[in-house]
């Protein structure tokens, strides 16, 4: 399995970090993505995936952060992207829910995150929240100017963003929010849409699917969100690890080149 959205830099895992790599390994993840979501926390992600063989990173910059860096370019993203160990620009996008950031600078920073995948023909990991029609337009509008990758990760969005994702060539990543009674909704968008275009993601430390709700996340879970999309898909369990391993493998392409 491929572990697409882990948190793994700070202090959550800083004290056991190599533990819960192992419990990991051992539960079959064998590749996982560390996230960047903030541009000065990118040192520190990429040495992780640089001291592992099996890790690997992304680099930009959360949306509820965009705030705090105005005047990062495209060039910068592109540079820290020619590092070996990332293999994906993000994660970025749209989050209005919150306000953290003021909604036109999300979007500005948006639109550099897309060129600079657009110039790295590495993937864009898309967040979104009460963002749908805003995220949609702006996907469409850049695909307009030259195509890019889209992944709309840790999917919780409504069915239509889903729909004009994959118009787009976008993959979508569920977490263990699949796995929760709630979430009724996000399981009848993911039902409509096609396996070779989804990928599985823990988003750890965070979201921790059932049977382990209310624990920390950790990337050993990610079994877990893999018996929740089986049960939705009406797969098998192996089935649905080795579609979901190569869809992220064909979407990550540079961790095999």
């Amino acid at each position: 399995m491929f572990d697409t959205h882990v948190n793994l830099h700070g202090d959550v895992f800083a004290d056991d970090l190599d533990e819960v790599l192992d419990r990991a390994r051992t539960a079959g993840v064998r590749r996982f993505l560390a996230i960047c979501d903030r541009f000065d926390n990118f040192e520190s992600v990429c040495a992780i995936a640089s001291a592992h063989e099996d890790i690997w990173c992304s680099v930009g910059v959360h949306p509820h952060h965009t705030k705090d860096f105005p005047d990062i370019t495209v060039l910068d993203l592109t540079v820290a992207a020619a590092r070996p160990e990332v293999v994906a620009i993000g994660e970025t996008g749209l989050d209005f829910h919150y306000g953290y950031s003021p909604q036109d600078a999300q979007v500005e920073s948006l639109r550099k995150h897309i060129e600079a995948a657009r110039q790295t023909s590495l993937p864009l990991i898309l967040h979104t929240r009460e963002a749908d029609d805003m995220m949609g337009d702006v996907l469409e509008d850049e695909f307009g100017k030259g195509a890019f990758q889209p992944l709309l990760h840790c999917y919780t969005g409504g069915a239509r963003l889903a729909q004009r994702g994959l118009a787009l060539g976008a993959y979508v990543s569920v977490s263990g929010i699949l796995s929760f009674k709630s979430a009724s909704a996000v399981r009848d968008v993911i039902a409509d849409v096609p396996m070779d275009r989804i990928i599985l993601e823990t988003d750890c430390p965070f979201l921790a699917p059932m049977p382990m709700r209310g624990r920390r996340n950790e990337p050993a879970y990610l079994v877990h969100v893999a018996e929740a999309l089986a049960s939705l898909k009406g797969l098998a369990v192996d089935e649905v690890k080795r579609v979901t391993d190569e869809n992220a493998r064909r979407l990550f392409a540079k961790v095999d080149a």
